[in-house]
Formats: structure tokens, sequence, C-alpha cells
């Protein structure tokens, strides 16, 4: 049985397209047929809106769910999607995304294409329309802030196949006490990405990985599971999504250089992990190495699937703001894919008519492990990859980042910048923006970092409406937090440090240290 809505709603939102646009003929010929045929019809023939027309969801001995009333949903379109070779524009090789590929012939690395041709049949008040209709819905899977933008995603991938958390749709969150006494900024944002699932943005792309894996395997092909190097949040974000979809997860991880915290994870998700006496550039080259001569598919940020994930965070930020533009984009850097990802999506709304510019982008690295900086800093001349030294921003110590290429491009191609924040700078604007109400982890230090220095040299002005990327959840680094807060990390002065204070059991000594207390607090 199914709701029967009115045609209202569709003859309103007609109204705003020409009337050659293909939702306009639809929805004009299905208001001349007879009542019980238009309901079919009142929505576009190739892209249905999916809360026109919701059934009611009946159970049989409790075996209905929300798959089987999404398959009741499947509409035919013809959005396609294909690797293609980076940056190659005058390149005639492409692949399926059924293919097992990662890089072209001629060693590139690869792109998702979408048929932008097919996309554009709809205009980008359409786009906006449709994505903003899913928000907050459990409809699957379109209450995912991935899945929602499925047709951008992987258009062409089944609904059953589909493994995700109902990811994204993080918070944007005003940092307005920050901004404001720090940085004397007005309009300053922070992008949550690590409230998510496994506590870090990386669940952005692991549905898609995982899900095109779990399509592959169904279809028969040789793949037996998914393995990726990682600094800890790859690792965690793979291995809950292989646990959800019964994968094997293969994790190789650089012996004591990630917190417990994220070690935890893709442990206790059944993974099979591999601790390696080097580093995370060791661990990669290793796994290229594995996954080469084994039926193991690769889920580091070489794989462009990941990144069509990962850019959805660039489409949900403008969905967040009403579909206006920030100005600037700050974006903390280690293997460089997330700063192309966060270019691609915001170039998708701009090609597609969503919008009329993108921001500025601002990529950050730890001053220990800085070749993009260093790279940009010679104007772009030769890229030499470094030994990443020990930082606390973990994630993003890495000194070859497979992704270089990837990132100038973004850069180049948004008026971009690079930053870096030595150890004492990033924990030093961790410990100031955990005072006013966050609590960030390290990385996201880099990019307050980098955010104050182009504050103080008038790049970035008070009015400018800035978002800060913040990668992982702060409960992830609790040991560095306490390390700060203790004092007890060599040759950082620890100036923000707020150590407990002891007291004895005595009334009068507490009493005594909370005057004290009293009189030095700020006055409101």
């Amino acid at each position: 049985m199914y709701h029967i809505p009115s045609l209202k709603p569709s003859l309103q939102l007609l109204s705003t397209f020409p009337h050659h646009h293909p939702i306009a003929a639809a929805t004009a010929a299905a208001t001349s047929m007879a009542p019980s045929t238009a309901l079919f019809l009142s929505t576009p023939p190739l892209l249905p809106h999916p809360t026109r027309l919701r059934p009611i969801t009946c159970t049989v001995n409790g075996a209905e769910n929300i798959r089987d009333e999404a398959r009741r949903h499947t509409h035919p379109h013809n959005f396609t999607a294909r690797y293609v070779p980076f940056n190659d524009p005058l390149s005639s090789e492409s692949y399926s995304l059924d293919e097992i590929v990662y890089r072209s012939r001629s060693g590139s690395l690869l792109d998702v294409h979408h048929d932008l041709a097919a996309l554009a049949q709809f205009d980008g008040e359409y786009w906006k329309s449709l994505f903003d209709s899913r928000v907050g819905k459990t409809t699957w899977p379109y209450g995912s802030g991935v899945w929602s933008k499925k047709e951008w995603v992987l258009p062409e991938i089944n609904g059953d196949d589909i493994v995700s958390a109902f990811e994204g749709n993080s918070n944007l969150f005003w940092a307005e006490r920050y901004g404001k006494e720090f940085l004397d900024m007005s309009d300053l944002w922070v992008k949550h990405c690590g409230i998510s699932h496994t506590g870090s943005f990386k669940d952005l792309g692991m549905t898609v990985l995982v899900s095109q894996v779990n399509r592959l395997r169904k279809m028969g092909r040789p793949v037996y599971g998914v393995g990726c190097a990682s600094t800890g949040d790859t690792s965690a974000a793979l291995s809950a999504y292989c646990a959800a979809a019964g994968i094997p997860s293969i994790v190789f991880l650089p012996a004591d250089k990630i917190s417990v915290a994220q070690l935890v994870q893709p442990i206790a998700n059944s993974a099979f992990v591999i601790s390696i006496d080097t580093d995370f550039d060791g661990c990669m080259k290793m796994i290229r190495e594995v996954t080469a001569e084994l039926p193991i598919y690769l889920a580091n940020s070489l794989n462009s699937l990941r990144l069509e994930g990962q850019k959805t965070a660039a489409i949900e930020i403008l969905q967040q703001f009403d579909w206006q533009v920030p100005d600037w984009v700050i974006v903390p850097g280690g293997n460089l894919g997330n700063v192309y990802a966060f270019y691609k999506g915001f170039k998708m709304c701009l090609d597609l008519g969503l919008v009329d510019r993108i921001p500025r982008l601002v990529c950050a690295q730890a001053a220990n492990a800085n070749p993009l900086y260093l790279y940009y800093k010679s104007g772009w001349k030769e890229f030499k990859a470094v030994k990443a030294e020990t930082t606390f921003a973990s994630a993003i110590q890495i000194g070859d980042p497979v992704s270089i290429d990837r990132a100038v491009f973004a850069l180049q191609n948004s008026n971009g910048i690079v930053e870096e924040a030595t150890e004492e700078e990033l924990m030093d604007a961790m410990a100031q923006a955990d005072s006013t109400g966050m609590f960030i982890c390290p990385h996201t230090g880099v990019a307050l970092t980098a955010l104050s220095k182009l504050r103080r040299s008038g790049v970035i002005g008070p009015n400018d409406r800035t978002v800060v990327v913040s990668t992982a959840h702060g409960l992830k680094f609790t040991q560095s937090k306490i390390d700060y807060h203790s004092k007890k990390i060599a040759d950082i002065a620890c100036r923000y440090a707020n150590p407990p204070v002891q007291v004895k059991d005595d009334f009068g000594m507490v009493m005594d240290v909370l005057k004290t207390y009293l009189k030095r607090a700020p006055q409101k």
C-alpha cells in the first residue's frame, strides 16, 4: 500500500524550472493523466524525489526492514562513473568501477570521473532540493550524509550492496568564543568530521570503498578481504565497515606509533592486525606489494573510491550554510587525499550549478611531516619526500604522500595556501580550542595554527567566513592531552595547561584554594 501524496508540492517545484526542463515536462505530463496514473509520474522519471512517494512498511513475521522498503523505490537512471587517469583530459584510457585497478597504464593515479552531462540534465536547484530532502531521514541508504548524494558518489551501485552506518551529517560548530578571544573573528566554524561512527572522517570514504568491495564479492570477483596501511583512523574505519559486511580486514600498523585508542578499534572489530617495525610509509610500501600478490583489495587513498565519499563533506558544508559558499576551508594534510576530495566536492557543485564559486583551500601540515609545505614554499618547483618525524598529529605523520599530485592540483585551482605547525604550536592551539568548549584532536590543532598564522598576516580577514575541518575525535588522543596538562612534554612549555589542584581532606584548605581561584577567575 502507498500513502497518496498531493501533486501540489510537485506543481510548486515545477514553477522553479524552465518549461523545457525534464522535471517540468514530466510533471506537466503527469498532471494531464488520470489521478491514479499521475501519482507515479509526478516526479522525474529518472530520479524521483524520495519523500514524495513513500510506502507503508509492512512486516511479514518481522522480516521487513528498510532495505526491503528501499527495493520498492529503485528507479532507472542514466548516471555513470568510471576510473580515468588523474588530470589527463586527453587520455582515452578508462575502466569500469567494477574492475580492480589502482593506477593507470603509465603508473599515474586514477580518478573517478562522473558523466556530468547526464547529471546536468537536472539543474542546480533540483540537486539542492533533492539533497536537502534526504537530511535527517532513515530512508535507506539516503539517511547517510554520503549516500544522500549517491548519484554523485557511486551512481550504479545497488542499495543492497551498500554498507553504511548512516555516517556523515556531522556538526558544523560555530566557534564563537574561540574566534572572538583568540583570533578576532566573527564567522569561524569547525566541521566536526570526527563525530562519526568510528571517530574520524575516514568513515566517509570507507563506506564507499567497502560497499564497492561488497558488490565485487557478490559478483564473484577474486577479493578475499580488504587491506590497508594505517596510522590509526583508516584501520578503525576499514575494520568497522568490513565487520558490518562480514568481509575480512587486514591492517598493517607502524609499531608503537599510534594511540592505544586507535589500536583497540581494529582489534575490537576483528581485523587481522600486523604491527610492523617501520613507519607509515614503510607500511604503505608493504601493503602495496602484498595486494599485488594476494586477493586483498587495497583500501588506502591510492584507491580513488574513498575520495568519492570524502568529497561529500564539502557538499555538506554548503548545505549547512544554505548553499552559501564560505571564503576559506582549512584541511589538515598527511597523505593528502582529503584536500583534493574537498576540492572535488566544491568543484562538482560549481560545475552543476549549485553554487557560483568555490572557497579558497588551505592545507595544514605538521612541521615534522611537511613535504607539501616545503614544495609550496619552493614555488612548486621540486617535490621531495621527507623522513617524517614523530608528531602528536600522528595520522598525518607521512613523509611521502600518495596524493601529492591531487593536492597540488586542488590548491593551484582554488588559489590555495599551505601552512605548517610546530609541535608546540599545534598542542597550544588544541588546548586553547578545548578551553572554549571543544575537544579536538591534534590534527585540528594543526589546522587552527595555520588559521592563526594567516589571521596574523592579514591573509584571512576578521569577517571572512572560515571553516576548519576537524578530522578526528579528541577522545582518540586523550594521552596527549593528559601529558600536556600535566606538563610532561619535553621542550614544550604547555602554556595553557590546566592541571588539577591537589588538596587534603580539609574544609579550610579547600576554601582557601577556592577563594584564590575565584579572585583570579575572569569576571563576566
